[in-house]
């Protein structure tokens, strides 16, 4: 459900290094559009992501109608620390590499000013946001998908990679870690009460549909039902799983006999030697608790 605020002051964090400096670009036209519109901008860019979230704060502290962040879904990652759990709404202007937040919202990844006349225009959504809680009680908010397994194990090793940059490291990667290719034994317990141990590949766990730019890794998730979508994937085979990340651009994997799925607020997991990542974030090592926290942010998007 929408409801409709008036947006007359904003503040806009932008990330100069989203999208290999386009987010610089995308900043300029959106700001020049919300001021063309009547928006007072008070513009912020941190030093840092401990910085970037001193700026946010201090601004809300202040008074703002909306937090609007430029960039890809880790600079969103990163305000949604500080916003999580406020009334003040966030504003998306997609310059990233990802984009899957404005992706789940309808916002146009390749035109700032039309995003920006979303915010302008006040319509938000209330949506549930993810959370992860480390063994030692330190949380990690998240919008999109918190994934464990084989693609934080790929990760893992292209952040230890110096070259190549961009997406070329993270293939190179992925080509390594399909070499080494193990099942992984986790646990996982899903409400306190149903229990699943399991040699697994990977197991995402989303509050909305997609991560990676565009991966359907959950296809049934939904931002506003108060749960979290785990989609499990069991296979030994190189082949098979080479041929499971086409399918899950459409959606299409849950289907295949090695994918399973579930549904559940508050996951508990396990495996000894996994990193846990968020919004393509680092979080924690696991063990860990993952869950669902409904109506934690409003979000600016299009009535469409």
């Amino acid at each position: 459900m929408l409801s409709r605020r008036e947006i007359g002051k904003v503040t806009a964090l932008t990330n100069p290094l989203s999208g290999h400096g386009a987010a610089v670009h995308a900043a300029r036209l959106a700001i020049a559009r919300l001021r063309h519109r009547g928006v007072d901008v008070i513009e912020i860019v941190g030093e840092n992501a401990k910085d970037a979230r001193y700026l946010v704060a201090a601004a809300i502290e202040k008074g703002t109608d909306a937090v609007v962040v430029t960039g890809g879904d880790g600079v969103i990652s990163n305000a949604l620390q500080v916003l999580a759990g406020t009334d003040v709404p966030l504003g998306i202007i997609p310059a990233g590499t990802g984009n899957d937040h404005a992706r789940e919202f309808g916002i146009p990844t390749k035109d700032p000013e039309a995003a920006a006349d979303i915010v302008v225009d006040g319509w938000t959504e209330t949506t549930d946001l993810g959370r992860i809680c480390d063994r030692n009680g330190a949380h990690k908010w998240f919008g999109t998908v918190a994934a464990t397994g084989f693609d934080s194990l790929v990760t893992d090793r292209a952040n230890r990679m110096s070259w190549p940059h961009g997406r070329l490291r993270y293939y190179i990667a992925m080509l390594a870690e399909l070499s080494q290719l193990r099942p992984l034994p986790f646990r996982l317990v899903l409400d306190g009460t149903t229990e699943i141990e399991s040699d697994l590949t990977l197991a995402a766990f989303g509050n909305t549909r997609s991560y990676g730019g565009g991966l359907l890794i959950c296809p049934g998730a939904d931002h506003r039902d108060g749960l979290l979508d785990i989609t499990m994937v069991a296979s030994e085979s190189r082949t098979r799983l080479v041929r499971f990340f086409p399918t899950a651009i459409k959606g299409t994997h849950v289907m295949l006999d090695e994918v399973t799925t579930a549904r559940a607020q508050t996951i508990a997991v396990e495996c000894p030697g996994i990193n846990v990542y968020a919004d393509g974030d680092y979080a924690c090592p696991l063990p860990a608790e993952i869950s669902a926290v409904p109506a934690a942010l409003p979000v600016l998007r299009p009535t469409g």
